[in-house]
């Protein structure tokens, strides 16, 4: 008969085996499907997926999530560029995570500031797609390896290009293709330079920065993106993805 420590030994061993196998399985899952994106629009979110859960059912004959899927050809550069001016604007050259926007948050951080996110679009793109909002350390330690995946398997445009598509830009509206029609009445494709930068502007936080009503701070913050659009270069920059 095997003495205690040794059977605890086996326990834990025969533990940590199938604490493997498993994390092995759903990193595989989490590849197959990340990888089929490549070529597959997905057609909803997670995000999107709670909030139609969550949403009461409209009194009228209102969507709860408004979401149009819309190519990335059928996407003007301005809008391209406004979001990267506006987010992450070393998008082309990382791997998925800004070590210098996370140093430089870290460091705001000890010297007395709010410790303010520094995700990438790749980031955003794992969360929004697979995940919830929230800065719990699960859903965090989710977020690195899928968003390593999709930086793995997918090129920089189809980041983007699903990003831009599942973004929220308002109140149960999600994606260019849905906010481009309901805040200004017409397809993408037709959106100026102001027009991008002003959805652009809106990115952190939907529900209450308005493209349809801009406030004050929208607004300046719309100027911002469009300064930095002109400073990365215009849409020369995008050559880079």
């Amino acid at each position: 008969m095997a003495a205690a420590p040794e059977r605890d030994l086996i326990s834990l061993s025969r533990f940590l085996k199938t604490v493997a196998a498993a994390t092995a399985v759903l990193l595989l899952l989490m590849a197959t499907t990340i990888l089929a994106l490549r070529w597959v629009d997905p057609p909803t979110s997670a995000f999107m997926i709670r909030h139609w859960l969550l949403a009461e059912a409209p009194a009228t004959a209102e969507k709860r999530v408004y979401h149009e899927w819309v190519s990335a050809d059928q996407i003007p550069a301005e809008v391209k560029l406004a979001v990267i001016a506006a987010e992450d604007q070393r998008f082309p050259t990382h791997t998925g995570f800004d070590l210098v926007e996370m140093k430089n948050a870290l460091e705001r951080w000890r010297n007395g500031g709010s410790l303010r996110g520094a995700s990438t679009l790749s980031q955003q793109t794992a969360k929004n797609l697979f995940l919830w909002p929230g800065s719990d350390w699960l859903r965090k330690g989710l977020e690195a390896p899928l968003t390593l995946m999709i930086e793995w398997l997918w090129p920089k445009q189809r980041i983007l290009e699903v990003y831009l598509n599942i973004a929220q830009f308002g109140p149960d509206t999600y994606g260019v293709g849905a906010a481009s029609w309901r805040f200004f009445d017409r397809p993408v494709f037709t959106l100026s330079t102001p027009e991008a930068a002003l959805l652009a502007a809106v990115l952190p936080n939907p529900n209450i920065y308005r493209v349809d009503s801009p406030s004050p701070q929208v607004r300046r913050k719309a100027a911002w993106i469009e300064r930095q659009m002109r400073n990365l270069g215009g849409a020369a920059y995008l050559d880079r993805l």
